[in-house]
């Protein structure tokens, strides 16, 4: 072969090369323009049921208000005649109306909501329930994110159990209903009862069974709390590091510790007092560390709650009345409040329209016109 025809080879095959790469440049522009059309459908699909939710607002919370009460008496008859039917139910209501706050936090801005550690500890409760029911450390775990942070945050961050607010009704369910779940499946659950009496061994106190101390504190702390620090670290590398230029260019998105340090700042309360310990610059640090510090109190408090019937249901008694009690606190307090202040503002809206359309025919000169417009700015 000659060496033009050597030439001719390697070129030919370069402009080959150069075609197939030239192909999967478009395939990958052809993937990407097709996930910002996804995308773009899936936020403007949200941002108008959003908008029709706050067009019939009043409407829909009557009908959240008679399907919540209805909704409630139906879960006791569930939670006393068939408590192992409890976990689907959760299943249920996780399922369904998650995917629906998302479309709605989408439209307000509030999606990295969705990031913070409650819907981490749903998602592997979810998976437990539907795929490892009777994973004994498995359940040890969930049962930690269930009794610990997510049913002391009930109390500490005051959810309200408001049945016309479908909002604060699913606050509440994702950090009620996991403690629910693993107190049915340890206490009052038949299928777990076979469990406690394996053939040829002797009768085992309680499911999951527990053979010494140092077992327990491993999947009841020592386990959860390493799960805990890796979504912290994801936290903090996804909301604080990848969308940080997101978050710093629009101050309407909202996250966990936004929210949280405006109304601190607001009230000046004892958080906004210990997160600048360490000065005004380090305050995410502070967030991060008072929230470990929460954790960690909270999931030891799991130990002895595991270990007592009697504690566990007062526990449970506990976080109903409190969301109970924040709920009443709502409807008679806070609601008023924000009932005058969106009377307020729609009047002030709709105040200016009205006149405007009252307004007479004015059939003044441009020269009359220009001085009283003047007239009115100077005053």
């Amino acid at each position: 072969m000659s060496s033009n025809e050597e030439a001719d080879d390697y070129q030919s095959n370069g402009h080959r090369f150069q075609r197939v790469k030239q192909r999967f440049k478009d395939r990958s522009k052809k993937v990407a323009q097709t996930k910002e059309k996804t995308k773009e459908i899936l936020s403007k699909q949200a941002e108008k049921i959003a908008q029709r939710a706050e067009e019939h607002e009043r409407f829909i919370n009557k009908v959240t208000h008679f399907m919540g009460v209805f909704a409630f008496g139906g879960f006791c008859f569930i939670l006393g005649a068939r408590p192992q039917d409890i976990r689907y139910v959760y299943c249920l209501i996780y399922i369904t109306f998650v995917p629906l706050r998302w479309m709605y936090y989408r439209y307000k801005k509030w999606h990295y909501y969705l990031l913070d550690f409650c819907y981490y500890a749903n998602t592997i409760f979810l998976v437990m329930v539907l795929f490892y029911p009777k994973n004994e450390k498995l359940f040890m775990v969930c049962f930690s994110f269930a009794e610990g942070p997510l049913a002391w945050a009930l109390i500490v961050w005051r959810n309200s159990l408001v049945f016309s607010s479908l909002d604060k009704l699913v606050s509440v369910l994702i950090h009620l209903l996991p403690g629910v779940v693993v107190f049915t499946s340890r206490w009052w659950d038949p299928a777990f009862f076979e469990a406690m009496h394996p053939e040829g061994t002797a009768p085992r106190a309680s499911w999951p069974y527990v053979g010494d101390k140092s077992y327990l504190w491993t999947w009841l702390f020592t386990v959860p709390l390493i799960a805990y620090s890796l979504w912290q670290a994801l936290y903090f590398l996804i909301v604080d590091v990848l969308r940080r230029q997101r978050l710093l260019k629009d101050p309407e998105v909202m996250t966990s510790y936004r929210e949280l340090s405006k109304k601190a700042q607001k009230a000046n309360n004892l958080w906004w007092r210990l997160s600048g310990l360490l000065g005004d610059n380090n305050r995410l640090f502070m967030y991060i560390l008072l929230q470990a510090v929460f954790t960690v109190a909270t999931m030891a408090l799991t130990v002895p709650i595991f270990l007592s019937y009697e504690l566990h249901l007062a526990f449970q008694m506990l976080k109903v009345s409190a969301t109970v009690w924040n709920g009443g606190s709502f409807l008679l307090e806070v609601m008023p409040r924000q009932v005058v202040l969106k009377e307020k503002k729609r009047q002030t809206v709709v105040q200016p329209v009205q006149e405007n359309c009252q307004q007479e025919p004015n059939y003044e000169t441009p020269t009359e016109v220009n001085n009283a417009s003047d007239t009115d700015t100077q005053s």
